[in-house]
């Protein structure tokens, strides 16, 4: 019988946001693939998790593949962490799973951590329909992004690194509008939580005078 691939998501700040299965799930896994093995040592050590432990990640996941095909037809289990949060989401993953299906090998993705449910739900913004934007991109694409979201009417989510913040929110103001509501989430489940509500121009000036650190998540509002 063929091993499977499964997705285990790990917490994205508070160590007790793992599940009783995703523990079970990386202690039983005979491989365990790592965004960055020096992020994910501390986790696994924490649990008592000892096992090989290989480095997965976008600059070597297209050639890393065949090789982890090559161990589920051995009958291998291999699982699947990003740094934090649910493998795929903004982290590899997605090549992974499209080969492993490829080859018609079992995948699994278990239920847990994400940035960005906690953050829409704690905006206080429509949940009920929304869109998940990710990263813009840095350069290339950025403005012809920003434009096509011009006219969505559902709430639009976003991550952003701390350097960037303050220049994405800018943009958010010149094609969105200074008065459209939106929150910006930091730090989510770790000691300084941080969530700012209100318009894009009240929140740019909340970081414009306190300290960007962290990840952030943003939520605007679907245009009305």
């Amino acid at each position: 019988m063929s091993g499977k691939l499964y997705l285990v998501p790990t917490p994205i700040g508070n160590l007790e946001d793992i599940t009783f299965r995703a523990i079970r799930i990386l202690k039983e896994a005979d491989v365990i693939l790592a965004e960055d093995t020096r992020t994910s040592a501390p986790l696994l050590k924490h649990f008592g998790i000892e096992k090989r432990v290989f480095a997965h990640h976008q600059h070597n996941e297209h050639k890393a593949s065949s090789e982890i095909v090559r161990f589920l037809k051995e009958g291998q289990n291999v699982a699947l962490i990003s740094d934090a949060g649910t493998p795929a989401i903004s982290d590899p993953g997605f090549f992974l799973v499209r080969e492993v299906l490829k080859n018609e090998l079992p995948v699994e993705c278990l239920p847990g951590a994400t940035a960005f449910v906690p953050a829409l739900v704690n905006s206080g913004l429509p949940s009920d329909r929304f869109t998940f934007e990710g990263f813009l991109p840095v350069k290339k694409g950025r403005q012809t992004r920003l434009k096509a979201l011009v006219e969505e009417e559902r709430t639009m989510i976003f991550y952003e690194s701390p350097h960037r913040l303050l220049k994405t929110l800018e943009e958010f103001i010149q094609y969105y509008g200074e008065d459209r509501q939106a929150s910006v989430s930091r730090e989510l489940t770790k000691v300084f939580e941080e969530t700012v509500r209100g318009t894009l121009s009240e929140i740019k000036n909340h970081f414009e005078n306190n300290t960007l650190k962290g990840e952030f998540v943003i939520c605007v509002a679907g245009r009305e």
